[in-house]
């Protein structure tokens, strides 16, 4: 007499960290990316990172929106994206997207859950300002959870930690975390390179991505404090060795894929580019980068 067959492993994702809070999320061969930001410009700010290829954010079967600030909900670049693609979006600013044309527009509250394919995606409560500055509308900001099979993988959009981390998503394969802005100091309702290290002992992921870092910087500001470009993912994985030994962390420069390597908990992997990008973020010691002139 046997017993039950155990779990099959989970399958890791393929995940691409196109910069900012835009992730490709790759899985059972659905598409799907998160708060799209595509173009070289934003407002007062300049993409400092590698240029996109335009077949990263193409051929989607689904685009999730955290929260509706200007940088991650970005018309221009939902528009790149295509009217046509499913967004799912925060319940309450469905409008800002409806009146540019897109008609697959649903929005969701934490808790619920919606299917992308084979793969369920849960929206999840985030410690963060909801509101479309200056005078748009105001809905709550979002995490997603994404699951398929026994793969489960988080998303956390835009948040500071919150106690509710313990219990999100237990049995967690991979967390991807912001530990960084765009410039050269932090708002609330953010996370920064200790505090998203803290969020690893509620989440307890195999493995952690830094998101939200070395993107996007202010025109002009390219001497002042130009370390909060770069140092941030290489602190999180520092304050993560010690507060939270047993996870991966996988750091990845924006335009790239993230590697899975089949390494021991608490060590870090830092790929650098395939090739010289044109403008590409100062990253001490990171092979395939050079600086800024």
């Amino acid at each position: 007499m046997t017993g039950p067959e155990p779990a099959p492993p989970p399958r890791l994702p393929s995940l691409t960290f196109l910069g900012h809070s835009t992730m490709l999320i790759e899985i059972a061969g659905t598409r799907i990316l998160t708060d799209p930001l595509v173009f070289e410009r934003l407002l007062i700010l300049r993409r400092m990172a590698t240029r996109l290829d335009p077949a990263l954010h193409r051929d989607l079967d689904a685009v999730l929106i955290s929260h509706l600030h200007v940088d991650h909900l970005h018309i221009r670049s939902l528009l790149q994206v295509g009217r046509e693609t499913r967004v799912i979006m925060p319940a309450g600013g469905e409008r800002l997207l409806t009146g540019h044309g897109f008609a697959r527009v649903e929005g969701v509250r934490p808790g619920e859950t919606v299917a992308v394919g084979p793969v369920r995606v849960t929206a999840t409560f985030a410690e963060h300002d909801g509101r479309r500055p200056p005078l748009g509308p105001r809905a709550q900001a979002l995490g997603f959870v994404l699951e398929e099979g026994p793969t489960k993988v988080y998303f956390a959009g835009d948040t500071d930690v919150f106690p509710g981390m313990a219990d999100l998503a237990p049995s967690l394969d991979v967390a991807m975390l912001p530990v960084w802005g765009w410039g050269p100091r932090l708002g609330r309702g953010h996370m920064n390179p200790r505090t998203a290290a803290l969020a690893l002992r509620l989440l307890r992921p195999r493995y952690a991505v830094p998101i939200h870092w070395g993107t996007l910087w202010p025109y002009g500001f390219g001497r002042v404090v130009p370390g909060r470009l770069t140092d941030p993912p290489r602190e999180f994985a520092s304050f993560a060795r010690r507060y939270a030994p047993g996870v991966h962390v996988l750091l990845t420069p924006p335009g790239e894929p993230v590697s899975f390597d089949p390494i021991g908990p608490g060590t870090t992997v830092f790929r650098g580019p395939r090739s010289k990008p044109p403008r590409p973020p100062r990253l001490p010691g990171l092979p395939g980068t050079r600086r800024r002139s």
